[in-house]
């Protein structure tokens, strides 16, 4: 299992929706999740910034980002949130979500 945390901005005026939405996640989307291995997701908000952590429990997280952002489900809600977000100016190329380094953990 691998821990991932996550940082992107949200666009100003938007934070009412973005938590309305993210109250009522689509269960196609949600199977997609956790069928393309990722477990304990959560997002937080502070400010206009949502952090996002996730443990990945697969082999092969490209192929399982790949599949994810192959489905048709997936990407229709991608599409209502993309919009909404702003990347960090500081990611790297291709991120949308820039990964962030871990550099503290306990159980």
């Amino acid at each position: 299992m691998k821990r991932y945390g996550q940082v992107i901005r949200l666009q100003p005026g938007v934070k009412v929706e973005y938590v309305r939405y993210h109250a009522n996640v689509w269960p196609e989307v949600l199977q997609t999740i956790h069928d393309c291995n990722v477990r304990n997701y959560s997002i937080f908000l502070k400010d206009d910034t949502l952090y996002a952590y996730f443990e990945y429990i697969g082999d092969d997280y490209d192929a399982d980002m790949a599949r994810m952002a192959a489905d048709p489900k997936t990407q229709e809600w991608w599409a209502i949130m993309g919009p909404m977000q702003q990347p960090v100016a500081t990611r790297k190329k291709g991120e949308w979500w820039t990964n962030m380094e871990e550099v503290f953990h306990t159980d």
